[in-house]
Parts: C-alpha cells; sequence; structure tokens
C-alpha cells in the first residue's frame, strides 16, 4: 500500500476527526502500521489534519514508537524514558534533539562498519561459506531493527565469486537509504 515518494516527494497524509487516515498518493484509508512500514521503507510523508491543516507527522510518529513499546518487542529501556521525562522543562532540553539524532546517525555508521568489516573477512576466510551463512542470518536479525535494511532471501543467491561484490552493493545501497534518512 505504501509507495515510495519520487525523487523527494513527500506523500501527504491527512488525519480526519474520526481518526482514520488517508493516504493522498494512493487515494485510499491507512493504519498506523500501514505508516510504520512506510518509514521502514523510507518513504517520506507528512501527517496533516484535514480540517485544520496542522502538522500531525511529530505526534503521529511518537503514536506508533507507542504501539511498538506496548507490544513485546521493547527496544526503549526505562531507565532511558525516565532520564528522558526528566529532561523535559530542563535547560538542556534544547540540545537533546540534536544529540540523539547524531548518536543514531553514529550507531547506522557504525553497523555498517561493521557489516563492512564481517564482508571483508568473508573473503579472506577458508570457512567462506560458513561464514557467509552466518552473514545471512545477521542480516536477517539486523533487518528486524533497521528500516530499510536488505532482508535475507530479497535476491536470488549469487555465484560464490560475484557475492562479495553483491554484498558491498547492498552495504552501499543501504548507505544511500541512511544518507536520505539524515537529510
Amino acid at each position: 500500500m505504501a509507495q515510495t515518494a519520487k525523487d523527494g516527494d513527500t506523500v501527504i497524509i491527512k488525519k480526519y476527526a474520526n481518526r482514520r487516515l488517508y493516504n493522498t498518493r494512493t487515494s485510499s484509508y491507512i493504519t498506523l502500521d500501514h505508516l510504520a512500514q512506510m518509514v521502514k521503507d523510507n518513504v517520506e510523508f507528512q501527517v496533516i489534519d484535514a480540517k485544520t491543516g496542522d502538522d500531525l507527522t511529530h505526534a503521529i510518529l511518537t503514536q506508533i514508537i507507542m504501539d511498538e513499546e506496548s507490544g513485546p518487542s521493547q527496544i526503549l529501556p526505562t531507565n532511558f524514558l525516565r532520564q528522558l521525562i526528566g529532561m523535559y522543562g530542563n535547560s538542556m532540553q534544547g540540545l537533546l534533539p540534536g544529540y540523539l539524532e547524531a548518536s543514531m546517525d553514529h550507531f547506522r555508521e557504525n553497523q555498517v562498519k561493521l557489516r563492512k568489516a564481517i564482508e571483508d573477512s568473508i573473503g579472506a576466510n577458508p570457512l567462506a561459506q560458513l561464514a557467509q551463512r552466518n552473514m545471512e542470518i545477521f542480516k536477517a536479525a539486523a533487518s528486524a531493527f533497521v528500516p530499510g535494511a536488505p532482508a535475507a532471501g530479497d535476491k536470488p543467491a549469487p555465484a560464490e565469486t560475484d557475492e562479495l561484490a553483491i554484498l558491498r552493493q547492498q552495504v552501499q545501497d543501504m548507505q544511500t537509504k541512511l544518507d536520505k534518512l539524515v537529510k
């Protein structure tokens, strides 16, 4: 249902008083789950109140996080949430958003570097087949935590001689997607 925005186009989502969300690109009603998938697919969108025209994107993204955190797979530790709440009204409150964004950017960069190091070591390792299987499992697990990360099995298995080149291309594609997220 989610479509990738074309060259920087932002998909407009209208939120109506009855709490329904309407995707103006696909001319269809969607749910918060659809919006969460759009985030994972790196689709830029803006949620607008249909009556007032107010931008509700921040509130909707927060709602998606609340829904995810109420499930069994929580990623925000309780102590972190307490510290975050404690920052509201604090004199350092204005610095926190930039710090959190920079921290997430560094986390993603380090994740890409780790993948590259593992991929480079696979080419020089005599146990390459075993390491390759482990890499596929690692990528499958990472795709659950990183929006836009390619899932294992998305593409047919290449010949062994081309595997390293394809893995490098996948890492480059992921870096491109991350660069778009930062902008």
